[in-house]
């Protein structure tokens, strides 16, 4: 599938800004812009749509200057503008949690949060993305589930203790978009994991048939392994 494209709604200069940097981050993803207000977003949204360049995701604080975010969510729904949201909050009261799952919010993060837990997000979106990409007309049940499974939170049933399903899907996604083979210490470095954490995560890839493993030639020092996507 194309480039991911975000749109960051955020009040704040320096956290919008931060924002922007963290998507600007994430193979597959593409900073379509950065709204400072609901107006600001409509707008942005709106000039997407009529030059055909569609806006994906919405990076959505839920505080603007002019307006409530979950208001504006409600609004673009009521207006049948397709964009799916993912919340980037401070908000986590029971109510707010519950509007947010009516109008469609599909992830939400709450602040502040690290580049990781940003990444796990944006990642496990990613793969709910590419499964609702495929050139049908309908899905199966079993592929409704597996879609819709991409944007649980929850750790998987069968990944050793300590592996995440969301990290999994990030590191996963690294791989597939990535144009060369990455090391451990790469993908540590993209995704702010520690090398030993994301050798485990490869080297379960690896096992689990997903990922391939080969020693980087060339280099000084100790030999390091770089891993594909099969």
């Amino acid at each position: 599938m194309s480039d991911i494209r975000v749109l960051v709604v955020e009040d704040d200069p320096r956290t919008a800004e931060a924002h922007g940097a963290y998507v600007e981050r994430m193979p597959g993803f593409v900073l379509a812009g950065i709204a400072g207000t609901a107006a600001e977003a409509r707008r942005a949204l709106n000039a997407a749509a009529n030059g055909g360049e569609r806006i994906h995701v919405l990076l959505l604080d839920f505080t603007l200057p002019d307006g409530d975010g979950l208001s504006l969510c409600g609004e673009l729904r009521a207006s049948g503008l397709v964009v799916d949201v993912v919340a980037v909050t401070a908000e986590r009261g029971l109510e707010t949690v519950r509007r947010a799952v009516a109008v469609g919010v599909v992830q939400y993060l709450i602040k502040p949060f690290s580049f990781a837990a940003f990444a796990e997000k944006l990642g496990a979106y990613a793969a709910y993305a590419e499964r609702m990409s495929r050139p049908v007309s309908a899905l199966s049940q079993s592929e409704v589930d597996t879609a819709f499974s991409a944007l649980r939170t929850s750790n998987a049933q069968g990944l050793p203790k300590g592996l995440s399903a969301e990290t999994l899907e990030t590191v996963q996604h690294l791989l597939a978009t990535s144009a060369t083979a990455l090391s451990a210490t790469e993908v540590a470095a993209r995704l702010e994991l520690s090398r030993v954490t994301a050798r485990r995560y490869l080297e379960y890839l690896v096992d689990d048939g997903v990922a391939s493993r080969a020693a980087r030639r060339g280099g000084k020092g100790r030999p390091e392994a770089e891993y594909t996507r099969d």
